[in-house]
């Protein structure tokens, strides 16, 4: 006898009323799209396999504590999650290279901070954490595009491919996190070549 094949939306109905199997078609239907997606971003098989893991252990929990409510997408949404996962992971190896500008100088000024003495090395270690801090500050889309394009290296059609927009799209949200992170910085004061942007 052949089985109506469920959408996503009654499967996730299912796995809500107890039936823990439709949560494991969920899994086995969207795993190969989710994972892809993950290693896109963080280019680690091992990592990826176990953000995996972690993306689908989050949508239960989410589930499970009756928070899901995204009208019946249940794909997008937890690709938002597996997305959200692979940039938190960045976050926490604390990847925080120089920014580069559109006409590819740093952000800050390259100092070469090894023949500095101690103190230099602290406020280079002050400074990175005020970029952290103002990268934070940012729009979540021009936040995501310029972890993604600095601190991950992805080029910009995989920041595309991983965000689900256009490569125009991805560029504009560089450009405007940019804009918006040498405004922090012109208004806390904190030094860059001015030579290299003029007011």
């Amino acid at each position: 006898m052949n089985k109506i094949k469920l959408d996503d939306s009654q499967l996730v109905s299912q796995y809500i009323k107890g039936n823990e199997l439709a949560f494991e078609k969920l899994v086995n239907r969207h795993k190969n799209k989710i994972f892809t997606k993950i290693y896109l971003i963080v280019k680690d098989r091992y990592v990826a396999e176990d953000l995996l893991q972690e993306t689908f252990i989050k949508a239960v929990n989410t589930i499970k504590a009756g928070k899901y409510n995204e009208e019946g997408k249940f794909l997008p949404w937890i690709m938002r999650i597996a997305n959200n996962m692979a940039i938190d992971h960045f976050r926490k190896e604390k990847r925080y290279p120089t920014i580069v500008m559109e006409d590819g100088s740093p952000l800050l000024n390259n100092i070469k901070f090894a023949e500095e003495p101690f103190e230099t090395d602290q406020e280079r270690k002050e400074t990175h954490k005020l970029i952290r801090k103002l990268v934070k500050e940012l729009p979540e889309s021009q936040k995501q595009v310029l972890i993604m394009r600095h601190y991950m290296k992805m080029s910009f059609q995989e920041i595309a491919d991983a965000t689900g927009v256009s490569i125009n799209t991805a560029l504009g949200r560089m450009r405007y996190a940019l804009i918006n992170m040498k405004k922090k910085m012109d208004k806390l004061n904190v030094a860059y070549d001015k030579n290299l942007y003029p007011g």
